[in-house]
């Protein structure tokens, strides 16, 4: 199991812009068959902020899906907005750890 906490801090004036890109990252990532999870987290403090929560199942992956269309063109896109470069890091995880206790919603 892979976990990766990616921290994104976003310009003044491109929130709005990089929310939509990153949502249909998001759910055509959930399609993915290595993906278990994929959180876009928004800061109620600072509303340029966000966090994406990433869970796969192994690095082959995580990988497989830096080398989707959806994930390249919203990489290429957002990477004008953001007012850092973005920050992934990753965790240990210890509970759940089987790949069925993960519980994702369809839309």
């Amino acid at each position: 199991m892979q976990v990766t906490c990616v921290h994104i801090h976003v310009k003044p004036g491109f929130t709005e812009q990089f929310l939509e890109a990153s949502l249909r990252n998001a759910r055509a990532t959930l399609s993915e068959p290595g993906n278990l999870r994929f959180d876009v987290l928004q800061s109620r403090d600072d509303p340029e902020r966000f966090m994406f929560y990433e869970v796969f199942v192994d690095l082959e992956a995580i990988e497989a899906h830096k080398l989707t269309t959806h994930y390249q063109q919203w990489r290429d896109l957002v990477q004008p907005w953001m007012l850092t470069p973005r920050q992934g890091v990753k965790y240990e995880p210890h509970f759940p750890l089987e790949p069925e206790q993960w519980v994702t919603i369809d839309e």
